[in-house]
């Protein structure tokens, strides 16, 4: 049987291509949501079927030579229906014809490009939006379900980026079109449509400037608070395994190289950064500030309590717990039992609590670290030792 599998756009006719209004004439039944089949009730058979599985079921049990028509919304190959039913039509003779997307109908209507948008789908399934407009310049996402519009403008004034412009189409290509911009702050309060898509600008992605972790210790301002030196810090964010999209916690973070080095890591991840000294939560928010680490939050607060309120975490980095290593640690697998962790230590009272607490973790790995650096004295460079430093790592047990 011949089949159609026709991208309606929006699914106003007036914005649907010549082709796709000529297959559409030529199917006397035509199948889809029932949003697209308002248009053709009176002058074609309609059968509201969304689900790939339903329509693939109806069309094999009909008889004839056809054609039926699909109407898809949008574009064929732009998060579309048409995936799965080209895999399930395989016995019929199927036709394609994309149609106008969302993404290019709403840009044309924004007078803007979008050949370097970052495109995400929050439609129908979970996607870290918010991550990703923390990341990229500009990005495109379509809503509904658990993510709406005004979801993601409450989450991006929540994290301090409520200045990033928005702009939300509702409705699009019918005659109560309703095209909204604004900055993320501004449209928090508003109320969206549950689909409709999103376009944001942000005038200051998170971004490393250069590809690898190792920031020069003095790209930092440390003031008298201590310090995860380059050599170490590397290694340990190394054995920390970083996502580009993972929850973070830095357990005693003093100047936050750590944490910062983890949100340049984690665009469209999170990072808490919790420290109990307020010289030192001082220099995190600088330190912050100087790397535009957007995605890094400054919790003051002593550990374990200060734990307690905060996120799930991927992946946790402990520099110091003033000797409540196993509290943290409780808390930590209490909240995610498959986080990994990695703490450093140099006292040798540090080393024996850690060396017995991580000995219970899955894939434990326990590391003594030296590095030694040169300075220069007069003509001559000397090597100038650094404290030895032990790294620990390992996972939860599920």
């Amino acid at each position: 049987m011949k089949v159609y599998l026709i991208g309606v756009g929006m699914g106003n006719p007036e914005v649907m291509t010549l082709g796709a209004l000529e297959a559409i004439r030529a199917c006397p039944v035509l199948v889809g949501a029932p949003r697209l089949l308002e248009s053709w009730s009176e002058s074609h058979d309609c059968v509201p079927l969304i689900a790939g599985a339903d329509i693939a079921e109806y069309i094999d049990k009909q008889k004839g030579e056809g054609p039926i028509g699909v109407l898809l919304s949008g574009d064929t190959g732009f998060y579309s229906g048409a995936k799965k039913l080209w895999a399930l039509l395989g016995e019929h003779e199927v036709i394609t014809l994309p149609g106008i997307s969302s993404l290019s109908y709403f840009c044309a209507k924004l007078h803007t490009d979008w050949q370097d948008v970052k495109i995400v789908s929050a439609h129908g399934r979970s996607h870290n939006v918010v991550g990703e407009i923390q990341r990229n310049a500009r990005t495109f996402a379509l809503t509904g379900g658990n993510t709406k519009a005004q979801d993601i403008c409450r989450e991006l004034t929540d994290r301090g980026l409520g200045n990033v412009e928005v702009s939300v189409g509702e409705r699009l290509s019918y005659s109560d079109e309703r095209i909204v911009t604004g900055t993320a702050a501004e449209l928090a309060g508003e109320v969206f449509a549950d689909l409709a898509v999103l376009l944001a600008v942000n005038p200051a992605p998170v971004e490393r400037p250069w590809n690898g972790s190792g920031l020069p210790d003095d790209a930092f301002l440390r003031g008298d608070v201590p310090m995860t030196k380059e050599e170490v810090r590397t290694l340990s964010l190394s054995k920390l395994r970083l996502n580009a999209d993972s929850v973070v916690w830095d357990v005693g973070a003093g100047t936050g190289s750590v944490s910062v080095e983890c949100a340049l890591s984690c665009p469209a991840g999170r990072v808490f950064a919790v420290e109990k000294k307020e010289e030192a939560a001082a220099l995190l928010e600088e330190n912050k500030a100087r790397f535009n680490a957007a995605n890094l939050t400054v919790v003051r607060g002593t550990a374990p309590e200060a734990l307690k309120d905060l996120p799930a975490p991927d992946r946790v980095f402990i520099g110091g717990t003033s000797g409540e290593l196993g509290a943290v640690l409780q808390v930590i697998f209490e909240k995610n039992p498959a986080a990994r962790v990695v703490c450093t230590a140099v006292t040798l009272e540090t080393v024996a609590q850690a060396a017995a607490l991580f000995a219970n973790l899955e894939g434990a790995d326990m590391v003594q670290v030296s590095a030694t650096r040169t300075r220069q004295a007069g003509r001559y460079h000397l090597m100038d030792a650094q404290n030895p430093v032990w790294i620990f790592s390992g996972e939860g047990r599920v």
